[in-house]
This record gives C-alpha cells, sequence and structure tokens, in this order.
C-alpha cells in the first residue's frame, strides 16, 4: 500500500511534530537498562557499547550490565590495567572504544573533580567523545537541549525532510544536525531524543519502513521513504592472507601481543611471513572479518621457530583471563 502523502510540514508545524512523536513514545517506549538511569557514567558506557554493537546483541549478553558491574565507577577504570579493561570489552570489538572510555573517565577525574560536566560543548572536549555521544550524554543523563544524530535519527529525518543528499557527506551532515537542533523539544530533550531514535530502531528501518503506522507520517515529506537515506559508496574490503602457528608444549600455548591498530594489547597466535610456511601443510583454514579486512588464516600446527618480539607461552588456564579478539579465540576453541 501507498504511503499518503503529508498534511504538513514538520519545521513549519514542530509542535504538532514533537506532540505526535512522544504521545506515540509515550504508549510504546521499549524498556531499556540504560534507560533506567540518569547517571551520566552509565549513559557514557551505553552510548559508547552501542556505536557499533546492536541493541540485541547487548541485550542478549548483558554486555552493559556485566561492564559496569565489573566498573561501576570512573574511578575504578580509571586505575584499571588496560588488559583488564580489554578482557571486559571482549567480543564488542573496536576495542579503541574502551580505552577511550577509560581515558575519558581520567579526563573527569583529573579536569572536573570527578563530576561530568552536563553541557555537549564541554563533554565533547573528552577523550574519544564525539558531537553524538557529548548530545546524548546531555540530554539522557542531563536532560539538557542538546540535539543528536545517530544513524536511526539521521535516516528518520532524511525522510522526513525528504533529503537527498549522502547523508554521511559534509553538507548532508549540515543538514540533518540543523533539522535535529530546530525539532529538538527544548523541554523534553531526554524524551524526545529517545522517541525519533526508537522510531528509527522500529518503524522507520533501513528496509521496509512502516510507513502506514508511523506516528508522524502526515508529516512525512519523502514519496519512496524506502530509498533514502543516500550515502557515498561503501568502502571496499581488503583480503589478507595470515599464516599463524598454534604451538602448544608442556600445557603451555605460544602467543603474541598484538602492536597493530586493529589488535593492539591483545594476544593473538604468532605470525609469519607466507614464504617462511610455503613448505608447510596447514592444518585449517579459518576466515572471518574485522573492520574492512577478510581475512582468511592458514593455521599451522608446529613449532615457529625463534621467538620474535612479543611472544611468549602462556599456560593453557590463562587463556580465560587474557584479552584475546573474540575471531582468534574461536579458532582456539575450534582446534584445541
Amino acid at each position: 500500500m501507498k504511503k499518503p502523502n503529508a498534511r504538513r510540514h514538520p519545521l513549519q508545524n514542530v509542535r504538532a511534530f514533537r506532540g505526535a512523536l512522544l504521545r506515540w513514545f509515550g504508549e510504546t517506549a521499549k524498556s531499556y537498562p540504560w534507560r533506567e538511569t540518569t547517571d551520566p557514567w552509565e549513559i557514557l558506557v551505553s552510548e559508547i557499547m552501542l556505536q557499533q554493537t546492536t541493541v540485541t546483541s547487548v541485550l542478549a549478553n548483558r554486555r552493559f550490565e556485566n561492564f559496569l558491574d565489573e566498573f561501576p565507577s570512573i574511578e575504578i577504570i580509571a586505575n584499571a590495567p588496560e588488559e583488564k579493561i580489554l578482557r571486559a570489552w571482549e567480543g564488542l570489538g573496536y576495542y579503541n572504544r574502551v580505552r577511550n572510555l577509560q581515558k575519558a573517565a581520567r579526563a573527569v577525574l583529573e579536569n572536573f573533580e570527578g563530576t561530568f560536566p552536563s553541557d555537549a560543548a564541554t563533554l565533547e572536549t573528552l577523550p574519544g567523545i564525539g558531537r553524538y555521544t557529548a548530545g546524548a550524554v546531555s540530554s539522557f543523563a542531563f536532560d539538557q537541549p542538546s540535539p543528536i544524530v545517530d544513524g536511526n535519527i539521521a535516516r528518520v529525518l532524511s525522510r522526513i525532510l525528504d533529503i537527498h543528499e549522502p547523508i554521511d557527506s559534509t553538507s548532508g551532515q549540515k543538514k540533518i544536525w540543523q533539522a535535529a537542533g530546530e525539532l529538538l523539544d527544548q523541554k523534553n530533550p531526554r524524551l524526545f531524543n529517545s522517541a525519533i531514535m526508537e522510531l528509527g530502531q522500529t518503524l522507520c528501518t533501513p528496509r521496509s519502513p512502516e510507513c502506514l503506522i508511523c506516528p508522524v507520517r502526515n508529516f512525512c515529506q519523502a514519496s519512496s521513504p524506502a530509498d533514502l537515506p543516500v550515502k557515498k559508496p561503501r568502502k571496499k574490503f581488503v583480503a589478507v592472507e595470515e599464516h599463524a602457528f598454534l604451538h602448544i608444549q608442556g600445557g603451555k600455548i605460544l602467543l603474541s601481543l598484538g602492536e597493530d591498530s586493529r589488535r593492539k594489547g591483545f594476544w593473538k597466535l604468532p605470525l609469519r611471513e607466507a614464504e617462511r610456511c610455503a613448505h608447510l601443510e596447514p592444518a585449517s583454514k579459518h576466515r572471518y572479518v574485522i573492520t574492512h579486512h577478510k581475512v582468511t588464516l592458514h593455521l599451522y600446527r608446529s613449532d615457529p621457530g625463534d621467538l620474535l618480539d612479543g611472544e611468549k607461552y602462556h599456560a593453557l588456564t590463562e587463556l580465560e583471563s587474557l584479552p584475546i579478539a573474540t575471531p582468534v579465540r574461536k579458532i582456539l576453541v575450534a582446534e584445541q
């Protein structure tokens, strides 16, 4: 069934738009653990965690609650060793997020006497905190009128306002953020930001948006919402071949401490150049994707020879407590 034509423009009927959205949210709002708190530390953790992880995954594995059980305050995470925070973040990927989370906690302690600033502009000065996250903490923790734009909100606004510029371009971002600020309910910023985000999560979805039951369908200017938003072409995946060794002796396994940007601080299987392994027959092959890399890992069950910098043997009983990237841990489980 065809989407109904817009009867009103959201920017010309702002109060009516806000009212329709908030009434719907009041009746249908989902309950999430991060919506049950106004603690800025807990909200910051949830926002950083959800940047690259789906709500479903965070809920199903109690990742949010488990992380806060281990690091319930900025004082505790500020003093934690990096190995411990990486282990707690394992499985969530994009590990610089948790490193920056620790840096932000330290900055609040050092620069703000342990009290989070409430305004978005000051929050954005914290390490690893961008415009969206600063606005989210400001509005969700302190109910400050700070607009936010994440993927869900950008999609909703591009359809509501029929924006055909790529939303990830400079001009597209400028239009989206300006609209978010103009539409924001100044009196109820926490509820409004939650509502417009949830609209994108539940009804105004990437594929097959449910326009006929959308609470703001009368304001939507797009004639074909499913064709929006427009984005710039995606980056192509880079194929990577890795040659790794699984060497266990005397109840110990040889591991290497990652130093590259993708695996810094994580233990992995020791790698060697392809030429070094040309005469060997792989015991198995494993494929996984990490960021924009499609990795094919050739695994050899033999001694790689002389140890390189960062390589050492660990007791097999230590594996559970070591920070190990999820793809590597899966390989270890499969091969043992």
